[in-house]
């Protein structure tokens, strides 16, 4: 059982949150936490990538010099691979390297993520998180009390608040998701957490009912 504080907007603690790690799963999988985070890498990638072959450069397709008597090795085409200026011999194309695990491997992962920050006391609750408007200098300051100045930082919400996101999206180190857009790899990549309240009351909800 974890007992966290939990702060308000000043940095002050306002008192404490118990979660259980394995609320969220009983145990850490971290070859399903590998798979899941190379799978969303890889989804990422675009693979628009494309190099010339030999019949795609430039270049004369006349025998460069006579077969015989030169005291050289034969050659054919100033535009092969072997030579400079000549085609890739083993020219990139374009590809997708997207993929899918399985639905419920991809959910407990994410729940396997949520459990393993947990345990490694890299999560900070925060009693609310709102703005009549947005204010990234505010936002800023919040992080600044909280300790988390110039770390990268995930900020979980209860559900999608454009003042927040706005609020948040011109610091580099930080992003910000509702409950229901979080994954593996979102999770463990920052240096920190931090959800509000209401966030974690709501990812128990969302696990206890898987």
């Amino acid at each position: 059982m974890a007992n966290l504080p939990i702060f308000d907007r000043t940095g002050a603690e306002v008192g404490r949150y118990d979660v259980d790690p394995a609320e969220f799963a009983e145990t850490i999988n971290k070859q399903l936490l590998h798979d899941a985070v190379v799978m969303y890498q890889a989804n990422k990638r675009q693979g628009t990538f494309r190099s010339k072959n030999r019949s795609e450069v430039a270049g004369t397709t006349k025998k460069m010099y006579r077969q015989k008597g030169t005291g050289n090795a034969r050659a054919g085409s100033r535009r092969s691979g072997v030579r400079r200026g000549g085609g890739h011999i083993f020219a990139k194309r374009p590809r997708d390297f997207s993929y899918r695990l399985n639905k419920k491997a991809v959910r407990k992962a994410t729940r396997m993520a949520v459990a393993s920050r947990i345990q490694d006391d890299e999560v900070l609750i925060l009693d609310e998180l709102s703005f009549p408007e947005p204010k990234t200098s505010d936002m800023a300051s919040i992080m600044k009390a909280l300790g988390l100045e110039g770390q990268t930082a995930l900020v979980a919400t209860e559900g999608y608040d454009v003042n927040v996101y706005k609020s948040a999206r011109n610091i580099g180190s930080l992003t910000v998701s509702p409950v229901s857009d979080l994954n593996a790899l979102m999770l463990l990549t920052p240096r920190r957490v931090v959800l509000t309240k209401a966030a974690a009351d709501a990812l128990r909800e969302r696990a206890k009912a898987s």
